[in-house]
């Protein structure tokens, strides 16, 4: 029954806590009786929770804008106008009124930002897509009511702010900032230290009273209401603090992680857990628990080592990275993505690229106009992420810009919507966005240069006239995911392995739960043209093999298959 499960987890949470009266509010915070049951096993097959019809789109709600619309309702027709029936999800970054950080500085979390639309505008989105909703947990806005009344010494605000001592060893705390992790307020109570991870703005929360967590339960069953199906837990690592260690990734942030889980199995509804932890590859995969924490996870390795295969021609690291992840646990599912609306993190190719390697990659992406953030690792600065588009990002390689920025670009997609796992793809990408050097200069951010706000008539225009960048990646790739939809080998569950083929190549091979579909993906990630020996693929000879992107027949007995610069094939044994 729910109200066992949740006492376990209250009772390493909380081991000074009465689990057993906690256990009763938070079952009423999410709306549940404590003697409910769990969906199925660990949740894991609750109506069969995704399948290769998946596919996430990532904007900002005001992306898209004219002068006649809501900005929600712009997304909306743009998601039906031009994406129905093509992508099944979309994660609109956080709309609620904030102060700073492009919204994850939230001042209000029941609210929508009331330039954006409302909670109808939210509403329909959820009708048609499956919704995913960031729940900025691990700190709040300086102006959020909370730490108002944690200022003037008033309940719950002045429990639910996360403070030190003086004394107190932060000396090992990680953090993504450069800023001062304790910034000193005068509050009622007298001068108190408080903790911001991530700026001065972002004041961070003290999940140690399980007030919090109440209220966040509360919260999410609230977004349920609304229509969110899908739960980001943004910057979920830094959640627990406990002064002497790093402060990232602790058991108690796990913990919560699991609770948050052992209430979402117990409904009827398929709604899914993402964290967003950008740190290296083996730490980002401890959120799958046992199958008992998120069931996504965000592929945080694969965008920097992506952009390094395409701009050198080399796959040797990406394929030896591919080839040491460890298969998902039932249930549980990896979320691709190959660019978002932060930077391309680097901190995931901590041991998976040379330093050297990192500098070759950085130093290109530079040269297209892209800049590099840097954080804090003791005494000196290293790099953080690479802030650019990904479109300008695949300008050229590290011997300088050429003509196949397209070809490049799609490429790069092809590779991610054909891995195990689900894609996302960020609206930028799908609008082939340059650099924004104006807004980048107007707002002081560098994020910013991936943060381009469109007119719903300009993007309109551009595709009408086929001609543009816009037009020939938007088209390729929504003509792309339509054959993938189809193809039971690219289930985010199916069954991969990494190809062992001539250099200057990258592939891997699908084959669906059912073992009816076999799939191989190969992509030539040079500019110049290469020959797949088809030997190396094993394609036996009673099936009737097509290149599915292209149509074209292909024949077990030839001995090679041409690809022309960055042309992948999709071979397959069904058509």
């Amino acid at each position: 029954m729910l109200r066992e499960i949740l006492t376990r987890h209250i009772e390493f949470i909380y081991p000074q806590e009465d689990a057993d009266a906690l256990s009763l509010k938070l079952c009423a915070a999410f709306g549940l009786a404590s003697n409910a049951q769990a969906q199925s096993e660990n949740g894991a097959d609750k109506t069969a929770p995704w399948s290769q019809e998946d596919s996430f789109l990532i904007t900002y709600g005001d992306t898209i804008l004219s002068d006649d619309k809501r900005p929600l309702q712009n997304t909306l027709d743009f998601l039906t106008g031009h994406l129905k029936n093509i992508v099944s999800g979309v994660h609109i970054l956080p709309f609620f009124p904030f102060t700073s950080d492009d919204g994850f500085a939230v001042s209000d979390y029941e609210t929508v930002r009331p330039d954006l639309g409302d909670w109808d505008d939210i509403a329909a989105i959820g009708e048609t897509f499956r919704l995913m909703s960031d729940v900025v947990i691990n700190h709040a806005s300086a102006s959020h009511e909370w730490f108002q009344q944690f200022l003037n010494d008033e309940a719950p605000g002045r429990d639910f702010i996360k403070t030190a001592a003086p004394q107190d060893d932060i000396s090992a705390v990680i953090r993504p900032r450069p800023t001062p992790l304790l910034h000193a307020h005068e509050t009622a109570a007298g001068e108190k230290l408080v903790w911001c991870t991530f700026g001065p703005d972002q004041v961070d929360l003290d999940f140690s009273n399980p007030d919090l967590l109440c209220e966040f339960i509360r919260l999410l069953r609230f977004y349920i209401d609304k229509g969110v199906r899908v739960f980001r837990l943004d910057a979920v690592g830094f959640l627990w603090k406990q002064a002497g260690t790093n402060c990232l990734h602790l058991a108690e942030t796990h913990e919560i992680i699991k609770l948050m889980r052992t209430l979402i199995d117990h409904m009827e509804e398929n709604i899914w857990l993402i964290t967003e932890t950008n740190v290296p590859a083996h730490e980002n995969l401890e959120y799958f628990g046992n199958g008992n924490e998120a069931h996504l996870i965000y592929n945080f390795s694969l965008p920097p080592l992506l952009v390094h295969a395409l701009l050198t021609g080399r796959s040797s690291y990406l394929r030896r990275w591919m080839m040491a992840t460890a298969p998902t646990p039932k249930g549980c599912t990896i979320f691709n993505f190959s660019a978002s609306h932060d930077g391309i993190g680097l901190r995931p190719v901590e041991g998976l690229l040379p330093p050297e390697e990192i500098t070759r990659m950085t130093q290109a992406v530079q040269g297209f106009g892209g800049r590099l953030t840097m954080r804090s690792f003791g005494a000196r600065e290293v790099p953080y992420e690479m802030n650019t588009t990904l479109f300008s990002a695949l300008k050229g390689t590290i011997d300088g810009e050429d003509e196949f920025q397209i070809d490049r670009f799609i490429a790069s997609q092809t590779i991610m919507m054909s891995l195990e796992g689900i894609p996302a793809f960020y609206v930028q990408s799908f609008l082939a966005a340059e650099n924004d050097e104006a807004r980048a200069a107007k707002t002081g951010q560098n994020r910013s240069l991936n943060r381009t706000q469109w007119q719903a008539s300009q993007i309109n225009a551009e595709l009408a006239a086929g001609d543009t960048a816009m037009a020939q990646i938007f088209f390729e790739l929504r003509r792309r995911l339509a054959i993938r939809k189809k193809q039971t080998a690219f289930h985010p569950d199916a069954t991969q392995f990494t190809l062992h083929i001539k250099p200057g190549m990258f592939g891997f091979w699908r084959q669906s739960l059912d073992r009816q579909q076999s799939l191989f993906v190969v992509t030539n990630i040079t500019r110049e043209q290469k020959l797949l020996s088809l030997r190396d693929m094993n394609l036996y000879g009673s099936a009737g093999w097509i290149d599915l992107l292209s149509g074209a027949a292909v024949l077990p007995d030839d001995e090679e298959l041409v690809l022309a610069p960055y042309q992948t094939v999709w071979i397959s044994n069904q058509a």
